[in-house]
């Protein structure tokens, strides 16, 4: 099967101007058959009526001479019979193969009829005329070397070239129709899309460039309608996560203006608003970070840093939210030099950490290790707490998406730290996954180039 639309296209091309020239030529020539024949039989019966008269009004050696010397003998041929075996040619042949004459015709032009040769095509071979001499009856038989008249044949090509033009033009128009149908379809759909109906089915079956665009059109329009979800679920989250402060700093707000109230409870009051406010302006301040790291319009300030040494030293500064638990570390940190951004890089091993220290159990123990190939280096940072579904997983790094929401009252977070994570991962043209069991450990395998590619 022709998948390449370049390919049909020049194929029903071809087919059309060939097809549609064979189809002209034989209705052109069913149309004039008649009238070429009988073009053809006019010509060479005044020739021939006018080579008789000329022998049987003078001798034959005088008219064999005549003849001889006529300028028409470069159209026609001439061969004259005494007897069936026998003949005389005049008029040179230039290639021409000669007409086939039986000797059975040539008995019947001696005994005085006229014998019409097989037709090849709408032009008559030869016609056979009695030549009445004063040597006696002769046979002479005429032949055209040359086809009829030029402004015959001019008006037979210009009929075959409308029949062509015409029946190619209807071929094409067929076979464009099939062409753009798909193309059609796919137009329908991108206006149905754009209305925000994502349920549309193109059952474009075609298997070339068309089908592919069709099968890349449903993906594009399967990833618009996950998009639009995620837009809003977006909205729905944004509303959420702003809600819980707002109604937090205006219930206790509205309870500072009662009277009697004691100064420790007015402090613990003012002490919880204080505590969203911050909560509200962080999350405020990780929305713009992850706007900008999505947009790429921040840009990287890539310099040369030990990569375990910094991970080192996220540790020591979050030291107090795991030494409170009593977790503990296991490093394997090998010496590791690295190109890029020392602050965006930073963010990440304290948002996977902080994450690992979060949801471990109390006592728990957190590896983290860092090994080396040619290409790239990749850290693991394991924890043994409550561990991640598989559905979950899925998800892990999308904005505000927020694994075991059973426990979402337990764990305070707005759910952006690991789509922040992934966008600088993404800006290091390096890579981010996790491997988690539920109930059992959760690990990050962050894999980033030994050496930046800068554009």
């Amino acid at each position: 099967m022709i998948k390449s639309l370049y390919t049909r296209v020049v194929l029903i091309f071809l087919v059309s101007v060939i097809g549609s020239t064979i189809i002209a030529f034989f209705a052109a020539t069913w149309l004039f058959e008649d009238q070429l024949n009988e073009n053809s039989q006019i010509l060479l019966r005044n020739f021939g009526h006018d080579i008789a008269s000329i022998y049987e009004t003078i001798p034959s050696r005088e008219a064999d001479a005549l003849v001889s010397k006529m300028k028409q003998l470069n159209s026609y041929h001439i061969r004259i019979y005494e007897a069936t075996d026998r003949f005389q040619s005049f008029g040179a042949l230039n290639g021409h193969k000669p007409a086939a004459t039986t000797a059975e015709q040539v008995k019947k032009v001696l005994d005085g009829e006229v014998v019409q040769g097989n037709t090849e095509g709408v032009i008559v071979a030869y016609i056979g005329f009695p030549l009445n001499t004063d040597m006696g009856m002769k046979a002479m038989f005429v032949e055209t070397l040359s086809p009829p008249s030029t402004s015959f044949v001019i008006k037979w090509g210009l009929t075959i070239a409308a029949y062509s033009l015409i029946t190619g033009s209807l071929f094409v128009l067929i076979a464009s129709i099939f062409i753009i149908r798909p193309i059609n379809k796919l137009t329908k759909a991108t206006r149905r899309i754009a209305a925000g109906d994502f349920n549309v089915k193109l059952n474009i079956k075609q298997t070339g460039e068309l089908g592919t665009l069709a099968r890349s059109f449903e993906e594009m329009m399967h990833d618009l309608q996950r998009l639009e979800q995620m837009r809003r679920e977006f909205v729905t989250n944004v509303s959420h996560e702003v809600q819980s402060p707002l109604t937090s700093i205006s219930g206790y707000a509205i309870a500072l203006k009662q009277e009697g109230i004691e100064a420790n409870e007015r402090s613990r009051y003012l002490d919880i608003i204080i505590n969203e406010a911050k909560r509200m302006s962080k999350m405020s301040d990780n929305l713009l970070k992850l706007s900008l790291l999505e947009s790429q319009s921040q840009q990287l300030q890539l310099a040369t840093l030990s990569l375990d040494e910094q991970i080192r030293r996220v540790i020591v500064a979050i030291q107090p939210q795991w030494s409170a638990r009593n977790i503990r570390f296991e490093l394997n940190l090998k010496p590791a030099m690295l190109t890029a951004d020392h602050d965006q890089l930073n963010q990440v091993w304290t948002n996977i950490i902080g994450n690992s220290i979060k949801f471990s159990k109390d006592g728990g123990m957190i590896k983290v290790s860092i090994e080396q190939d040619i290409k790239h280096f990749t850290v693991r940072i394991s924890d043994n707490g409550i561990g991640i579904s598989l559905e979950d997983q899925k998800r892990i790094f999308e904005r505000f998406f927020k694994a075991d929401r059973s426990h979402s009252r337990k764990y305070e977070g707005s759910g952006m730290g690991l789509a922040i994570v992934k966008q600088i991962i993404s800006l290091h043209q390096g890579d981010i996954r996790v491997e988690s069991e539920p109930g059992l450990e959760t690990t990050f395998i962050v894999t980033l180039p030994v050496t930046m590619l800068t554009e």
